[in-house]
């Protein structure tokens, strides 16, 4: 006597988790980019010296995210709007820097835009129980946009956003570097931040929720029998 088919695998315990998963992606990366500790830069105070090197060196530090830069106690500032007609002002041997500014700026806000859509496509394909759509909504997950014919011309948007970003980060630094006195970052730490970090969470459980999708496409495919989808 068979038990229906719905227990833990099934393709319906399988969309749930893909839909979970979705959302935990879309929550994080909602936060990073409305967060500014993607990039931080911690100065340590001199040694030898005291009184109120402790404040200037917190009075230098700063963290900044896709959008603004946090100096101190001071109020947040924007940064320089890739395609403001300011950015043209930047001398041609940073414009790269913009380039890359602009790349990150619309691929994770697109992203986000995508992943809602694809979510939610996910869902409906869920009630309907079609193998072909979970496939499709799958294969929009792990490649982040396109139809699985263009997989291998696509690429995955927040992966390629947060890598482009490190990528950014690195270069800004070393030109600052170059364009000033070298002495001057002895004392000077940088890191990333959390809100990079939840980026990276987004795009792991964006991969997951693809995962997952595939799975319940694969076992409603194989399963004889109709089964209820849980959600």
């Amino acid at each position: 006597m068979r038990s229906g088919g719905c227990a833990a695998g099934s393709p319906g315990a399988l969309c749930a988790g893909a839909a979970l998963s979705g959302i935990l992606s879309f929550a994080c990366l909602a936060v990073a980019l409305g967060t500014d500790y993607w990039y931080l830069i911690r100065v340590e105070p001199a040694a030898g010296r005291k009184g109120g090197a402790g404040e200037e060196a917190e009075r230098l530090s700063s963290h900044s995210g896709l959008w603004r830069l946090c100096e101190g106690r001071n109020a947040c500032m924007p940064l320089i709007d890739p395609f403001g007609t300011e950015s043209w002002q930047v001398p041609a041997s940073l414009q790269y820097l913009i380039g890359m500014h602009r790349a990150f700026a619309v691929l994770l806000p697109l992203s986000l835009i995508l992943l809602v859509f694809i979510w939610i496509c996910g869902i409906i394909s869920s009630l309907a129980r079609s193998s072909r759509f979970l496939l499709f909504t799958g294969c929009c997950f792990l490649q982040g946009v396109g139809v699985q014919k263009q997989a291998t011309l696509r690429t995955l948007l927040t992966l390629a956003g947060t890598t482009i970003y490190i990528c950014y980060s690195r270069a800004a630094f070393i030109e600052t570097v170059q364009m000033f006195d070298r002495q001057r970052f002895e004392h000077v730490r940088i890191a990333f931040g959390w809100s990079l970090a939840l980026a990276w969470l987004s795009f792991g459980t964006e991969v997951l929720a693809g995962i997952l999708f595939l799975l319940a496409a694969r076992g409603l495919s194989l399963a004889p029998d109709p089964c209820p989808v849980v959600i």
